[in-house]
């Protein structure tokens, strides 16, 4: 009996041991359920997942994590993106998760697209099927729509892989209200509606060629507007045209083109069109406000990108010969 007792207490003993260790290196960190979202950055190549787990109290120890993940999950990688994990999770649990699928996903958004762009996106990000790329599409299609086109917010996003068109829009809408936030009194102040406001700004995004001529455009554009000349901008015809065969949304107008009726040709109606024709970002609707003051109503760029704008229509032909 007493030989038996020993050879229990030889197994019983290490055996409570291991779980005790185990449970205090591998075990859950805290009680707490609630699911909280893991970020792994979308361009930081020394970011230290590990680290970054403890810190945000998801694992108990560093150097037993990197241990079970050397073992059991040596040739998987942890990709950018997000993960849903809770602070009751074990530690095996956690290195599962974090080496599988994420729950969301880094798209960034940049320069001043239309909707259908995003929505391009979006398809390649998500593995879109055809009707979810049609509902992203027809998403406000009324022209009315205050949402119709200019209020998707160029920047970068983590994206819940599981969720609609829709609420993938209102996450564009919404940063564009907070980054419009600080300036809605401006335009208040200066009599500007904020939907003419991003009409303007959309204008000024295609046409400019970089930072320094965003408020000598503005300046234009309110020029021509306040004594009623037609805008005669390119990109409004580039809007209407939508995608062309090879691919590209923004492509050259010829002078036929410059003919057809649309609302959305500047060449033949006078006014703003009636939607913003891209999203612009925050540098475009301060231009709005802040144009810059000119005599000039004219304007081109020379094929290294400098404006050259003129007051008259003979000083922008005299342009015209000298730098296209």
């Amino acid at each position: 009996m007493k030989k038996f007792l020993i050879f229990i207490g030889l197994i019983v003993i290490p055996v409570i041991t291991l779980l005790i260790l185990g449970w205090h290196y591998f075990g859950p960190p805290g009680k707490s359920m609630e699911t909280q979202i893991f970020t792994v950055p979308e361009k930081q190549p020394d970011f230290d997942a590990v680290q970054s787990l403890s810190d945000g109290g998801f694992i108990r120890n560093t150097g037993a994590f990197s241990l079970l993940k050397e073992k059991l999950a040596k040739d998987k990688e942890v990709r950018p993106g997000g993960y849903y994990i809770n602070q009751n999770m074990f530690a095996w649990q956690v290195l599962e998760k974090i080496t599988g699928k994420p729950d969301l996903l880094w798209l960034t958004v940049t320069g001043c697209p239309r909707k259908e762009q995003i929505g391009e996106k979006l398809a390649d990000l998500l593995g879109w099927t055809s009707k979810e790329i049609k509902d992203w599409n027809s998403l406000y299609s009324d022209f009315k729509s205050e949402y119709f086109e200019g209020v998707y917010y160029p920047d970068t996003y983590l994206i819940p892989v599981t969720e609609s068109a829709g609420q993938i829009a209102r996450r564009f809408i919404d940063r564009f209200n907070t980054k419009f936030a600080p300036l809605a009194d401006k335009f208040v102040e200066a009599d500007i509606k904020w939907t003419t406001g991003v009409k303007i700004a959309s204008l000024i995004a295609r046409e400019a060629a970089g930072d320094g001529d965003m408020r000598l455009i503005s300046g234009i554009i309110w020029n021509r507007l306040d004594q009623g000349m037609r805008l005669q901008i390119d990109a409004t015809m580039q809007y209407t045209l939508g995608k062309r065969p090879d691919g590209s949304w923004w492509g050259s107008v010829d002078i036929g083109e410059k003919q057809n009726d649309s609302p959305y040709n500047t060449y033949l109606y006078k006014g703003l069109p009636p939607t913003p024709i891209c999203s612009p970002d925050i540098r475009y609707l301060e231009a709005v406000i802040n144009p810059e003051s000119t005599d000039c109503l004219y304007y081109l760029h020379d094929s290294g990108g400098q404006i050259h704008c003129a007051k008259t229509y003979t000083g922008h032909k005299s342009n015209i010969g000298k730098y296209l």
